[in-house]
């Protein structure tokens, strides 16, 4: 049976500088550079070494391998001098075989390469390409007869459930290296057996599955899958999976196990401050655990492969997922074929998992192109793979704004979604209704979807006038409400995704007094803050009854009477000032009250058993804290 030996400590760094230093992994060489402004981390070649002692196996009967979970953006691997792999692209996994490499000591060289090119995606976008080994790297120990470890970057082993009315069906596809025959096992989330089967590829009939049925009832079942020699198990691959049905309806939008289920949730990027892309399967955890205090019920993992541990935890918070390549922004001539081969390993890694529903093959790639008529090429190559692949999912791309409606890039794949920022980058939030309403006009029988919307929003920067391009709190709030009060008015539309539920790091950028980075975010990067943006959309999606008061960090007014905004999921929100109550108002979400100010003022919203607080205080001349500094730069954006 397999064993796993984790290589992540004692490794010797070589950075940009030309320097050696020790390292453990994750790690990557511009969590600080790729965060602090000005467009100038050092992309580049550096170099990871570490030596390891052979693994006890018998070279007999057992092979060892060398995994790779992620290596941004190009890596080449060699052992005692020898190259064993190359691997062009950044987010997923790759092996290598290195059995008859092995010497009592070995030495592991890795030379990751996050350079300019013209064939490796990402090469432009909004958000640092971090370099470095970011993810677990591990030996394997299998028998020569094994569950295929070559394939993809795969487990080697393909579950699809289909739902046959009160069935369902559940093929499992294995691919084996050398000789044996294959036992599978399927036990419910107790732990009970209720399926098992034999070959390589079967089907077994499930009756009365227990659906994974979304946020509500994520459930899940355990496949093993055996290797069986001369009666001996010799390998075991567990995978999860559920079993669920889904569809689209241009004119009613997605549909879960039959039933309508509106999409709506957030973008996530991986990275955290100080830390770039080398985070913790802990901080994993804890993004989860925001989305799902938010009360979303979908995900767009944007704009790559993201961690394995990730997809899992999708799977078990019951997350509706868009899984993507970084196919974005800029089509590149010579890069087709790293478009493939990214879009090879998304698909074959993660295909067992219940949360995706599914794939995307580009993002704003229409922003920039020097041949418009490969670049229409592309996604239809990657849409037809998607489709030979997988017949079980959709796909879907992202469109920018001056992208427009008839624009054939918009037509490829099955479902469609657009980047649009109306009222934000440009005025008039009442676009995105006009927008939205000409699109459905014209295609009325092609589902539509918002992927992305969004403004800055610093919670240390506020305003009595908030308005398009101050980052204020209050402005990304009252942007946030009107686009929440659209999709009410749209029904229809398959999905909405917020851009972004985390700050995150953009070194291109030079914004909202913090350059390096990109402050849509619902959340700031650090994990640290809610703004009042994230208490808005936990009024409107979360179960989990609470109460907020809006603009607690602006708390020093020049005016004798402010506006207070209070954000609920309760009907009722009493607000009392100084300890005596002023009003109670019934309505949804969104509470506000008129409040006098003398001198500091406490303010306490009260909903059903919940209680915020507020001090405000009356002074003479506004902050100047709260206002934005304008900087040296005039970028408005990345591009």
């Amino acid at each position: 049976m397999r064993t796993v030996t984790k290589l992540m400590k004692n490794w010797q760094f070589t950075g940009p500088d030309g320097k050696t230093a020790a390292v453990e992994l994750p790690h990557t060489w511009n969590h600080i550079d790729g965060q602090d402004g000005g467009n100038d981390y050092k992309r580049g070649s550096c170099t990871y070494q570490t030596t390891f002692a052979k693994p006890a196996f018998d070279a007999n009967t057992q092979q060892v391998w060398l995994q790779f979970e992620g290596v941004n953006a190009s890596a080449a691997v060699t052992l005692n001098g020898t190259e064993v792999i190359r691997h062009d692209g950044g987010y997923s996994t790759f092996r290598a075989d290195i059995t008859a490499l092995l010497a009592e000591q070995n030495t592991l060289t890795v030379i990751a390469d996050n350079s300019k090119n013209d064939r490796v995606y990402p090469q432009k976008a909004d958000f640092t390409f971090y370099g470095g080994i970011y993810r677990d790297v591990s030996l394997l120990v299998v028998s020569k007869n094994h569950i295929a470890l070559n394939y993809l970057g795969s487990c080697g082993v393909r579950i699809t459930p289909t739902v046959k009315g009160s069935s369902a069906d559940i093929r499992v596809q294995t691919r084996v290296e050398g000789e044996g025959e294959v036992e599978i096992t399927v036990t419910d989330a107790a732990g009970s057996t209720v399926l098992t089967g034999t070959g390589a590829d079967t089907t077994l009939t499930m009756q009365h599955p227990h659906l994974w049925d979304g946020v509500r009832d994520p459930y899940l079942y355990t496949c093993v899958v055996r290797l069986m020699k001369d009666g001996q198990p010799v390998d075991e691959v567990t995978q999860r999976f559920g079993v669920r049905s889904f569809s689209v309806d241009p004119k009613q939008g997605f549909f879960l196990n039959g039933r309508a289920y509106p999409l709506h949730g957030v973008s996530r990027h991986q990275d955290r401050k100080g830390l770039g892309n080398a985070i913790t399967r802990e901080m994993h955890d804890e993004d989860m655990q925001l989305i799902k205090e938010l009360g979303a019920n979908t995900v767009r993992l944007a704009h790559y492969q993201h961690d394995q541990y990730f997809y899992d935890l999708c799977d078990e918070a019951g997350m509706v997922v868009w899984a993507e390549i970084p196919y974005i922004s800029e089509h590149m001539p010579g890069g087709r074929a790293n478009t493939i081969s990214q879009m090879q390993e998304l698909i074959e890694q993660n295909y067992n998992h219940a949360c995706i529903v599914c794939w995307g093959v580009s993002n704003e790639i229409t922003i920039s192109t020097k041949d418009k008529r490969d670049m229409l090429d592309n996604p239809r190559v990657l849409n037809d793979l998607c489709h030979k692949m997988d017949d079980t999912r959709l796909t879907t791309l992202a469109c920018y704004a001056m992208c427009g409606p008839f624009n054939p890039v918009a037509h490829i794949t099955d479902l469609v979604s657009w980047n649009l920022y109306l009222g934000w980058y440009v005025p008039g939030l009442f676009l995105n209704d006009l927008w939205m309403d000409f699109f459905h006009l014209c295609y009325p029988n092609r589902p539509l979807g918002f992927s992305e919307y969004g403004a800055e929003g610093m919670p240390n920067l506020h305003s009595e006038h908030p308005r398009r391009g101050d980052h204020t709190e209050e402005y990304q709030a009252i942007y946030h409400e009107y686009m929440l009060r659209c999709f009410e008015r749209h029904p229809w539309l398959w999905s909405t995704h917020v851009w972004n539920m985390f700050d995150f790091a953009a070194d291109a950028r030079d914004q909202g007094g913090e350059p390096g980075m990109n402050h849509k975010g619902l959340v700031t990067f650090d994990r640290k803050t809610k703004k009042d943006s994230f208490y808005l959309y936990k009024a409107w999606w979360s179960e989990d009854p609470f109460v907020h008061i809006c603009a607690k960090r602006f708390a020093e007014r020049t005016r004798s009477e402010i506006e207070v905004k209070v954000y609920s999921n309760q009907k009722s929100v009493a607000l009392f000032v100084n300890g005596e109550k002023l009003a109670e108002q019934t309505g949804e979400h969104v509470f506000t009250f008129k409040v006098k100010l003398n001198g500091e003022t406490k303010v306490q919203a009260v909903a059903g058993d919940h209680i915020d607080e507020a001090v405000f205080t009356k002074v003479s001349t506004p902050n100047p804290d709260y206002k934005l500094t304008k900087g040296k730069t005039k970028s408005a954006n990345w591009v």
